[in-house]
């Protein structure tokens, strides 16, 4: 298998030989510098048992070493049987003998075709990638899988070619496969239509998966007529497994696959189709699924009027985000910039316009009270102006034209995340940045090596340090931070050192009228106690740029058995991966309030905080209630993607855990015993939190605003 884009540390090509996995990978020149030795590893997943793998390194390619990696199997047979999942990692070492750990990561291709099959346990041994997107090795139980690189949808019917894996029949005598069948399922009804295949050769196989030439025999192919009894009230959604049936002992066997997956490299989805189906309009629809790539089949009634707008919509997206309008706004913006300032005007926006919430809030709401001179307006996301219209908030929508008139001409912007590039600051205007939280991870330039989709590690430095420019007030809860901003952030304005404005809701509304209030606005019970967990986003979890991924590793089914009678957990997941979030089966227990306007109030309701390395901690100290670390993933997210400023693990404000069983151990003690802030967590408050008296808003109003 070969990969055309070279990235960090993701394999180039798998293939296999004579029961060996050759595997090459590219890594960076400057992620190896700085170490005295490296070598390849795998480690089992379950119990840390670690083998070598032995490598050469073949090539350079630009700012590339090419590593070739080999696995030779029959060498660690019975090891692998007696295990599981193995995962490949890259371990660096420096000259003191300190250890950092990197996995391997894959691709999209199906690669769990390259499979070695012990018959004699009934056992396969193959790669995959894992969610996280990394390669993994895995010893299962017999199944089959198939893949479908030729699919062209036609008036009546939807016709497709592939191929599939049943591993046992190419490697014993043992099997004889009877017939194979295409298993299409409607979401509409529980009825099956069985679709028979014809097998052929496919010997490009052979060269696309080295070691398997058995898989010129499992070509396949056929077409799945439209069904004629379908009604067009419901929008029917098919999907596609395999089903073999085969001969062993004597004996007959039937076997069926996963979702059938296309090959996203040869075929070019979506494909669509309007019909006359028993008089009517009807669409159709053929793609891949957006992650895992299976093929997804899509019938509904065809509205013209509806597929107008949709399509007049599509358009008009595509051209707001063209590079032609942007740059015509570009000058707009600039050319405004030039007119008289609008004095006492004041542009908010927090998180990308999103969230009418954090320390923009507290100082909007603080000059609101004292200073009412001033002319506020909030910046606000096209989609998120609910928000603002419940506060009855003035707001202007992000990117239109009054945007555009207000943002140039206002004398100030109050911000918690960084502006596009693409917006001038005129000279008129006096841009106060308050951050959106005290580093635990690093920042900006103080980062190795950037993870994340459509930016490398001198593009995400470059233009962060561009943007930091142009603030000349910039936030900072304490000294540690000022410290740390100054040099990550590059920054050359005035640092304000004043406490987190939004932190001064904690300390003068914390009450139990204020707490109750709250639970009941947004229905929560109110003689149960509250857990909070809001863990941090991973920059390397992505599907591309802007689109992330969170796996929720909780069990929250066990949590529920053990603390449904006295709890309720409340989920607050990062705006970045929020809206993948399904906890329907937790009804009662789980709150998904990931888009609640202000985290403020869920730290106030909230008995307990579970977090991991989001920085919401330094916040939550302030109320000085229990905190417990989750943090399943600490080697790799240490090592391998932020770093931490200080040492995490010894000086957090509360204990660390990484398994579902900890926290409810831990949670156990609390109940018994209460709460005793440990030496660690009260040095952690004195160092963090002193200046949080409640009076951080009017620091910052005065030292920006007020003459």
């Amino acid at each position: 298998m070969h990969i055309n884009n070279i990235k960090n540390k993701q394999i180039m090509e798998l293939a296999l030989k004579d029961n060996e996995y050759l595997i090459k990978v590219p890594v960076k020149e400057s992620f190896l510098e700085k170490y005295h030795k490296f070598h390849f590893t795998l480690e089992e997943r379950e119990t840390g048992h670690i083998l070598p793998i032995s490598a050469t390194e073949t090539e350079k390619q630009n700012e590339f070493r090419v590593f070739k990696l080999f696995l030779p199997f029959n060498d660690y047979e019975n090891t692998f049987l007696e295990n599981d999942i193995w995962n490949v990692y890259l371990v660096r070492e420096d000259e003191d003998g300190y250890q950092k750990r990197s996995r391997i990561a894959s691709n999209y291709d199906d690669i769990r075709f390259s499979t070695i099959v012990v018959p004699e346990k009934e056992l396969m041994f193959y790669p995959f990638r894992t969610k996280k997107g990394k390669l993994s090795f895995r010893m299962n139980d017999y199944f089959t899988y198939g893949m479908f690189d030729e699919v062209a949808l036609t008036e009546n019917d939807l016709i497709f070619s592939g191929y599939f894996n049943f591993p046992p029949y190419y490697k014993t005598d043992d099997y004889e496969i009877k017939d194979i069948s295409l298993i299409v399922t409607d979401n509409t009804s529980e009825e099956e239509y069985i679709i028979p295949l014809e097998r052929f050769e496919r010997h490009d196989l052979q060269d696309k998966y080295e070691g398997n030439d058995n898989l010129v025999h499992c070509g396949i192919k056929g077409e799945f007529d439209i069904p004629a009894t379908l009604s067009l009230d419901q929008k029917h959604y098919f999907k596609f497994h395999l089903e073999i049936t085969y001969l062993k002992d004597s004996e007959m066997f039937s076997m069926r696959s996963s979702r059938v997956r296309v090959d996203h490299t040869s075929i070019q989805l979506p494909e669509k189709k309007v019909i006359n189906y028993h008089n009517q309009k009807a669409k159709l629809l053929v793609k891949s699924t957006k992650y895992s790539k299976y093929l997804s089949f899509q019938m509904s009634y065809y509205n013209f009027k509806r597929e107008l707008k949709k399509s007049v919509k599509n358009k008009w997206v595509k051209t707001r985000r063209s590079d032609k309008l942007l740059q015509a706004y570009k000058l707009a913006f600039f050319l405004l910039g030039k007119l008289p300032v609008k004095k006492n005007t004041i542009m908010f926006e927090s998180f990308l316009g999103k969230q009418f919430s954090d320390s923009p809030r507290a100082i909007y709401e603080y000059l609101i009270e004292n200073y009412p001179e001033y002319q506020m307006y909030w910046s606000a996301d096209r989609r998120h102006t609910k928000f603002f219209e419940d506060k009855n908030v003035n707001y202007v929508r992000r990117f239109s034209i009054r945007w555009l008139i207000l943002m140039s001409r206002a004398e100030f912007w109050v911000s918690n995340s960084r502006l596009p590039l693409w917006i001038p600051k005129p000279k008129h205007t006096t841009y106060l940045q308050t951050w959106h939280g005290t580093p635990l991870k690093r920042l900006a330039v103080d980062m190795d090596e950037v993870h994340m989709p459509g930016t490398n590690s001198v593009k995400y430095k470059r233009n962060f340090v561009k943007a930091t420019s142009r603030w000349d007030y910039l936030v900072s809860p304490n000294a540690y931070s000022t410290e740390i901003f100054k040099r990550a952030f590059q920054f050359q304005g005035e640092m304000v050192e004043s406490g987190y404005p939004r932190n001064d809701f904690l300390i003068n509304d914390n009450n139990e009228q204020t707490i109750r209030s709250i639970k009941e606005r947004i229905d929560l019970p109110t003689d149960k106690k509250v857990i909070l967990y809001a863990p941090t986003w991973r920059d390397n979890q992505f599907y591309g740029k802007g689109k992330y991924r969170f796996q929720l590793e909780m069990d929250l089914a066990k949590m529920q058995k053990h603390l449904g009678d006295d709890y309720i957990i409340l989920l607050r997941m990062h705006y970045l991966v929020a809206e993948q979030l399904d906890v329907d089966d937790f009804q009662g227990f789980v709150f998904d309030v990931s888009f609640h306007e202000d985290i403020r109030e869920l730290y106030l309701i909230s008995d307990m905080l579970i977090t991991d390395y989001s920085s919401v901690f330094f916040d939550y100290a302030n109320l000085k209630r229990p905190m417990l670390f989750f943090v399943y993933d600490i080697e790799e997210y240490r090592d391998n993607l932020r770093g931490f400023y200080f040492d995490f693990e010894a000086k957090a404000p509360g204990p660390l855990v990484q398994t579902t069983d900890e926290i409810l151990d831990v949670i156990q003690e609390i109940d018994q015993n209460g709460f005793k802030p440990s030496e660690t967590t009260q040095n952690f408050y004195k160092r963090f939190c002193y200046l949080e008296d409640g009076q951080a808003s009017e620091r910052v109003a005065k030292d920006v605003f007020v003459d």
